[in-house]
């Protein structure tokens, strides 16, 4: 649990924009939720597109850092790839939630350009993650099939959002699991 105001408004309003979307809660909501008044809130966060702007910064942050704990962990390519997958499932909370950036990408005319530019960003770093994943995976013969990393990490981010916001839209987490299925025969 958050120890700070502003630290347990970002928790709160992260979850609500995953489980609802960016436009599916207010300032009236976050205040009610942490038990504070509307205008404590817009004293840490004077616009919605401001407190946007610092949940991208910090979702950005914790998964280059989660991907930095991955490399840490797991020495195989596959292994790797299999641990990604994993964290979006967990994002995915049995089909009632969506990972930050593909929840705001469903709002993406309701957002500032500074998020939409960190989303961009953020795709960016994930992608190279997954082009390095996939040139382990090449090296170590535990991801078959792999030719050219970086059109396989160019091909595999949609994929993961896209299983992950059709398994949201039905809220069936077992849609998220097909959609992935051909990815993950090839890890060995």
């Amino acid at each position: 649990m958050p120890t700070d105001t502003k630290s347990a408004l970002l928790m709160t309003a992260e979850r609500a924009a995953r489980t609802r979307g960016f436009d599916g809660f207010s300032y009236a909501d976050l205040a009610e939720s942490v038990g504070i008044r509307k205008a404590s809130v817009h004293h840490h966060f004077p616009t919605k597109a401001a407190l946007s702007v610092a949940l991208m910064h910090r979702y950005h942050a914790d998964k280059e850092a989660a991907c930095a704990r991955v490399d840490a962990a797991e020495p195989t390519g596959g292994a790797r790839l299999l641990a990604l997958i994993n964290l979006y499932r967990e994002a995915l909370d049995g089909g009632k939630s969506l990972c930050l950036c593909v929840s705001f990408s469903t709002s993406r005319e309701s957002l500032p350009s500074e998020v939409t530019a960190q989303i961009g960003r953020f795709r960016m770093m994930m992608i190279g993650w997954l082009e390095a994943t996939f040139e382990v995976g090449r090296c170590d013969g535990t991801i078959a099939g792999v030719e050219d990393p970086a059109a396989e990490a160019a091909a595999t981010l949609p994929l993961l959002e896209g299983a992950q916001l059709a398994a949201r839209a039905a809220e069936n987490p077992a849609i998220f699991e097909c959609g992935l299925k051909l990815l993950r025969q090839r890890l060995t």
